[in-house]
């Protein structure tokens, strides 16, 4: 089953063709149970889980059935960065991530007049 990060294509049935996302390409944002979250899900839901899939040329999310995604690849290259954190995340093409320091948020830290965790 898809990760979060990886780069999946919209498989082709009435639900994604009415939606206007059949054969598009995706990034996995995360997944959920819709009979906990109550979301609404595109596709058969007999699995009871649905991934969360971003289609940047639409700047769109759907939550879509697993029977509905196709895995591409792990989106390799891919970097996450958080905001007070001196840290990078880089996705390896094997699906791992690696960790680098972020040397653009430590120079960000450093010339803040107070520490990212001190609310006064």
């Amino acid at each position: 089953m898809p990760d979060f990060g990886d780069n999946v294509r919209i498989k082709d049935s009435e639900e994604t063709q009415a939606l206007g996302i059949s054969g598009r390409l995706g990034n996995v944002f995360g997944f959920t149970t819709p009979s906990v979250t109550g979301i609404e899900v595109v596709g058969p839901n007999a699995e009871d889980v649905a991934y969360s899939v971003n289609i940047e040329e639409l700047d769109k999310q759907f939550w879509l059935a697993p029977e509905l995604i196709e895995f591409v690849d792990h989106g390799a290259g891919a970097e996450i960065r958080l905001d007070g954190v001196p840290m990078s995340w880089t996705r390896e093409a094997d699906g791992s991530w690696s960790e680098h320091p972020d040397e653009a948020a430590e120079n960000k830290k450093s010339n803040s007049q107070k520490p990212w965790w001190r609310f006064w």
